[in-house]
């Protein structure tokens, strides 16, 4: 089957993208604070993705993956991680301790960016396809996780108790660890899964 969209989709990805920020960020059910730390990431990441599209454009696959992990990060944003109602339902349902949304928002942590570091080394190294490439995949998406847990411990120090919904440890004291294994996993789950999708987006973008 083919899974090819236009090279248009990635500019209509990023507008309904910024559609949706605009629209939860109006009346956030989250405190403000909240909001916009979860949406720095997207806030962040758009520029980079416009600026960078002719020069080294990512396939479609990323693309629509980035798109989705925005998507988990905006909703995240928009009720806190705690109270999403989707979680909270599982919640109920499974007899948990949490609300496990945040557990799917950093399993996308690893799960989306080790597609796109998979893509980067490819296309910009002398790496090629192999253990070696699968190790190192994984090792960016848990640097990148330990950056984030950085950068909430940072927001803690910085704003104190107003920063207790971003953080979203639901009184884990192992949230941080928990966060870092998710993307761990995710990052794995993604080269089981995506490996031979990828392979072939990257020959119809003509780089494969």
């Amino acid at each position: 089957m083919d899974v090819r969209i236009p090279r248009r989709d990635p500019i209509v990805l990023l507008a309904s993208v910024l559609i949706v920020m605009v629209a939860l960020g109006i009346a956030p059910r989250a405190d403000r604070l909240t909001w916009f730390l979860e949406n720095v990431p997207v806030m962040i990441a758009a520029p980079i993705l416009v600026a960078t599209y002719r020069r080294f454009p990512l396939t479609d696959l990323v693309y629509r993956l980035i798109a989705l992990h925005a998507l988990i990060l905006m909703i995240g944003g928009f009720w806190t991680y705690a109270k999403v109602p989707a979680g909270l339902w599982v919640q109920d349902l499974l007899g948990l301790a949490r609300n496990p949304y945040d557990r799917l928002g950093h399993f996308a942590q690893g799960f989306v960016p080790a597609v796109i570091a998979r893509e980067v080394l490819l296309r910009s190294t002398p790496l090629r396809r192999g253990k070696m490439l699968w190790f190192l995949v994984v090792c960016v998406c848990l640097a990148i996780s330990a950056c984030y847990e950085f950068t909430e411990w940072w927001a803690a120090v910085a704003a104190g108790g107003a920063a207790d919904a971003f953080l979203g440890t639901q009184g884990d004291v192992w949230d941080t660890q928990w966060d870092m294994f998710m993307a761990f996993v995710g990052a794995n789950a993604a080269l089981i899964l995506l490996t031979r999708i990828h392979d072939r987006h990257l020959v119809r973008l003509g780089v494969g």
